[in-house]
């Protein structure tokens, strides 16, 4: 999951930043509206957080903005506020979720990937392809039971596969996802990571390519695995 935060609020910023830092959230910051839209329009968030009071433009303004420009990334809004007429006018300008300062960790994180579920089309927590398993709110993987261990970067590539299954995802997508646009190294690096993620799955018990399907010349997509796929059993 990749979020983008936007706060004005330096001691509110660090704060929430520690919170997606301890539950392995990738995240950027923007404290200022005219930041916050260059972010959205240049690249792919899962979810918005976004705080209404801002120095240069409104939350709801720019809420106003991301929906002109058909940028549908679900919107989680942080305010102080706690009246039912600002809440209201927050979705009425496109919110998805709405939570009052101050909140704890737990629930924010919560609303967090709930909002990314429910707009990739998941109503619960676990995705599953054929017999790999992801918790997206534990962040675990596991095949057929079994946990498997994944490094930070092979759980946010198979992450992004489950939450866009059967999406095809380019290696470009996966480099903006991972490093944010920032010291990004050459695409082959994906090849690499997809690579020792399927070996992973596969020792645990899934088929061969992990479900995960090469897609030649533009990417990979996850898939539910044919019958004949699944290794035999003893």
């Amino acid at each position: 999951m990749r979020v983008l935060l936007v706060e004005d609020d330096c001691a509110m910023a660090r704060s929430i930043e520690r919170m997606l830092d301890d539950a392995a959230v990738e995240h950027e910051t923007a404290s200022t509206g005219e930041l916050a839209l260059e972010y959205v329009r240049a690249y792919e968030f899962d979810v918005v957080m976004l705080d209404l009071t801002l120095p240069d433009i409104s939350g709801q303004e720019i809420l106003r903005r991301m929906r002109q420009l058909r940028i549908n990334t679900p919107v989680l809004i942080l305010s102080g506020d706690a009246e039912t007429t600002t809440k209201v006018t927050g979705f009425g300008a496109g919110a998805d979720d709405y939570v009052t300062k101050p909140f704890e960790r737990e629930e924010l994180l919560a609303r967090l990937h709930a909002l990314v579920r429910r707009s990739q089309g998941h109503g619960q927590s676990m995705i599953v392809t054929g017999p790999v398993s992801v918790d997206l709110a534990g962040r675990s993987v596991t095949v057929s039971g079994k946990r498997v261990s994944l490094t930070g970067k092979e759980y946010a590539i198979l992450e992004m596969l489950s939450l866009r299954k059967g999406m095809t995802l380019t290696k470009e997508m996966f480099l903006t996802h991972l490093y944010g646009g920032r010291d990004e190294p050459e695409l082959k690096i994906i090849d690499v990571f997809v690579f020792k993620l399927r070996k992973k799955l596969h020792l645990a018990g899934a088929p061969p390519s992990g479900c995960i399907e090469t897609v030649w010349g533009r990417g990979y997509a996850l898939r539910d695995p044919e019958v004949s796929e699944y290794p035999a059993v003893a």
